[in-house]
């Protein structure tokens, strides 16, 4: 386990230990996602079972694709061109459809669901991997990143725990 200057005391664990009730919730939505995307015709609990990389890399680019619509839609909601009227009167980047910036958010959620699935991850999978990539980023804040020094090193150890 990575030490990050005292972030792994019991003390200060808190941003590391979840509850059971919050992993229940991420299990709910991955199941829910599974079915609707069954309906759809992407059966990805099937392909958790019988890995199929030319499906899954398929699966997973269409998603992409839908993602990165709903990252334009969601980016849409802000004031993002610097020649509009509201940029110039200092107003770029404000949300100003906060319902719908809030609803691309969770189609955003549905297609991110739906690519974990597709590479294999299941919601407890999701959440190991999570909290492993956590406490690289800490130990990155606390290192002092930086992208000119940057380098995958700190990646290549997060990984499954079990044969997924």
């Amino acid at each position: 386990m990575i030490r990050l200057r005292g972030y792994l005391r019991p003390e200060n664990r808190g941003w590391l230990v979840k509850t059971r009730k919050e992993f229940a919730v991420l299990t709910d939505l991955f199941e829910r996602q599974a079915a609707l995307n069954k309906r759809i015709g992407y059966d990805t609990k099937s392909l958790r079972d019988h890995f199929d990389p030319v499906a899954a890399g398929k699966w997973l680019n269409d998603y992409i694709i839908a993602a990165s619509n709903e990252l334009e839609e969601l980016r849409d909601c802000t004031f993002w061109k610097h020649w509009c009227t509201e940029a110039q009167q200092g107003k770029r980047f404000a949300i100003h459809d906060l319902q719908n910036a809030r609803v691309e958010v969770i189609d955003l959620l549905f297609f991110w669901i739906s690519m974990a699935q597709c590479v294999g991850l299941s919601a407890e999978d999701v959440y190991n991997l999570y909290l492993k990539k956590l406490e690289v980023n800490h130990k990155r804040q606390n290192d002092e990143y930086s992208m000119k020094a940057k380098d995958e090193a700190d990646n290549k150890a997060i990984t499954l725990d079990q044969k997924s």
